[in-house]
């Protein structure tokens, strides 16, 4: 597969409390790396897709681990720019059944935040490239960070790429002084296939269907993500699909977990899969994002490309840490209702 595809965010140090321990309940944590545009980018190499990477990283020995990390996956990391400062950091204490995950961000200051435009240059990074993939999570980081986004997204749209954005809002890092709204409503004007959930259409982007569900309630009401999308790309003529992903949260450890796909003709709805022993959900997203990605260069055929991702994703809840660590293969057997999870010999 020959199209190539960048993705740009901030990677942090990621510190986890042991199991299903609450933070510090035993003097250890578990340190790895992790960022929503990172993720997507390994999870694409291990697809076998040609994935760069762009970020800002401490010229400092953590920030040499996180490049010799992405770089073992089979990611590009020639474009990553360093310099003096520091990896923003994210702890984590995994939630089990009624208890939830809890994530804590100490990223302010990080060398990414202090980034802004002029810092990369977009016309060589995006040279040979065919796709762009941007989340909703940096322009939440800082105004620079914001700023060096938007950048990005109109050098990409300007050399022809397509342009993917999870909307992913965060309420926790938009503390700069400017709303979501306010930043990702000029954003997602450059951006061909937008990704999101619905509390992402009504934080970032101000955009509610009138009967839609509560995004705490954790019911789903099917009707309305049609109306939603569609009321997105009238909004936003840009917009060639979007892709809704619908997440029942029974308890932390059951998630009920399909998506939908909307093009401004049809309407797709994936199959459902019942997650009732969640291992990591953190990524989830992400390896949804990656999954949609791949399946829409792969296969050309937007519901086999909605169930690619739906299937990846699932798979994600399995696995510890960011990183979605399946192949095409795996992902494509649980398409085919190979779920079972039999040992393999």
């Amino acid at each position: 597969m020959s199209a190539k595809i960048i993705t740009f965010g901030e990677i942090m140090l990621r510190l986890k409390s042991p199991g299903f321990e609450r933070l510090l309940q035993s003097p250890a944590l578990e340190a790895t790396f992790g960022g929503g545009e990172a993720n997507v980018a390994v999870s694409l190499a291990n697809y076998g897709m040609d994935a760069a990477y762009i970020t800002v990283l401490p010229d400092n020995a953590v920030g040499d681990a996180c490049v010799r990390e992405l770089r073992g996956f089979g990611v590009d990391t020639s474009k990553i720019v360093r310099r003096p400062g520091r990896m923003g950091i994210y702890y984590l204490e995994s939630g089990a059944v009624q208890r939830p995950s809890k994530v804590i961000y100490d990223r302010a200051g990080s060398a990414i935040a202090e980034a802004k435009p002029g810092d990369i240059d977009w016309d060589a990074a995006f040279d040979g490239a065919a796709w762009f993939h941007i989340t909703g999570i940096t322009p939440a980081i800082s105004e620079g960070a914001a700023a060096l986004s938007l950048e990005a997204v109109k050098a990409a749209r300007a050399k022809g790429l397509h342009v993917s954005c999870d909307l992913n809002y965060r309420k926790n890092l938009w503390k700069y002084g400017k709303r979501a709204d306010e930043v990702m409503t000029e954003l997602v004007k450059y951006v061909d296939t937008v990704i999101a959930n619905e509390e992402d259409f009504q934080k970032a982007l101000g955009l509610k269907a009138e009967s839609a569900s509560s995004v705490e309630s954790g019911e789903l009401n099917l009707d309305q993500y049609r109306a939603i999308a569609a009321l997105a790309m009238e909004q936003y003529p840009n917009i060639r699909r979007v892709a809704i992903t619908l997440r029942e949260s029974k308890s932390a450890s059951h998630n009920d977990w399909r998506a939908c796909l909307y093009n401004g003709a049809e309407f797709f709805l994936s199959r459902k899969y019942a997650i009732t022993d969640i291992v990591d959900r953190v990524g989830g997203g992400d390896s949804f994002g990656a999954g949609l990605i791949y399946g829409l260069n792969a296969y050309g055929d937007e519901k086999q490309a909605l169930e690619f991702a739906v299937a990846a994703s699932c798979l994600k809840h399995t696995i510890p840490g960011d990183y979605n660590r399946v192949t095409v293969p795996e992902v494509e057997a649980l398409m085919k209702g190979s779920g079972s999870g039999r040992v393999q010999r």
